[in-house]
């Protein structure tokens, strides 16, 4: 299968996603749940911090650099923690969806719930990954930045598969990350396309959205304007989210095996090459 057909693959598995989030708009309190939890979490942490020390902000620099690396540390784990849980949970949805099964919010948290301990093995072992990066961007200079941001695009796209392997296979975080970079390497002009088709969409929705919310926040009331200009960004957000989510395991179960049933059974012929593997 060549470079343009995996792209066009890409972009037909990408027009499935955000058809299967149409038919399941339930789909959408995931992300929405996800950074609803994060932004709690922190503010909790950023309240007991200031409480600490008597509501100053300005009391709250730390002259230890292993502290604040420790804070960071956890920032990460919070961060990563929760974006996995729920998107585990939405990635079982999807896969009850395409065993013909009615997804529910409640039955996705549930099997997060499940898998919490792989859950948080994974946000320990991508929050010392991350918190390392962060290390070396800071203490090594332009060379440290550079070299950081570089590690940071090949953690990106090596761990593109990370969530539907934490939520269907019984391994460990590092080899959770050596499986989905080796479904990278078999899939990655599929999720190529993927990445480049959300940014294209989520680039014309926010011109849209510009072009809705400047003109009232000028002529009619900024604050209008302005407060629905942040809702349907907040909205726009949270469906590129879950469609991406669900393009991950829409890949992912085809590679495994899974089931197939809402998919158009001529792009099923042809769209994805099994690849003889260890994984089967």
């Amino acid at each position: 299968m060549n470079l343009f057909e995996r792209l066009g693959n890409g972009w037909t598995i990408t027009k499935s996603s955000f058809s299967i989030l149409k038919k399941n708009k339930q789909l959408l309190i995931f992300p929405v749940l996800s950074g609803i939890a994060i932004v709690l979490i922190v503010a909790s942490i950023v309240v007991a911090l200031l409480a600490s020390k008597d509501w100053q902000a300005e009391n709250l620099s730390f002259q230890n650099d292993s502290t604040n690396y420790i804070f960071v540390f956890l920032f990460y784990l919070v961060n990563y923690f929760v974006v996995v849980f729920f998107n585990v949970a939405l990635i079982h949805c999807t896969k009850l969806y395409l065993e013909g099964n009615q997804p529910t919010v409640s039955a996705g948290l549930k099997y997060s719930l499940t898998r919490i301990g792989a859950i948080f093995s994974w946000a320990m072992f991508a929050a010392t990954v991350g918190t390392i990066l962060r290390i070396i961007e800071e203490n090594a200079g332009w060379l440290g930045k550079i070299i950081a941001g570089l590690l940071g695009i090949v953690w990106g796209v090596a761990t593109f598969f990370v969530v539907p392997i934490v939520a269907y296979e019984n391994l460990g975080p590092i080899d959770a990350f050596k499986r989905s970079g080796s479904l990278m390497k078999q899939k990655w002009g599929e999720s190529l396309s993927a990445t480049f088709s959300m940014g294209l969409i989520q680039f014309i929705a926010l011109l849209l959205i510009a072009a809705i919310c400047v003109p009232i926040a000028m002529y009619i009331d900024p604050f209008i304007g302005i407060g629905l200009g942040v809702i349907l960004a907040c909205v726009l957000f949270a469906m590129i989210s879950a469609a991406q989510t669900i393009f991950t395991g829409l890949v992912y179960m085809n590679v495994t095996g899974s089931v197939e049933e809402h998919f158009n059974q001529q792009l099923i012929d042809g769209l994805f090459e099994k690849k003889a593997s260890k994984w089967g």
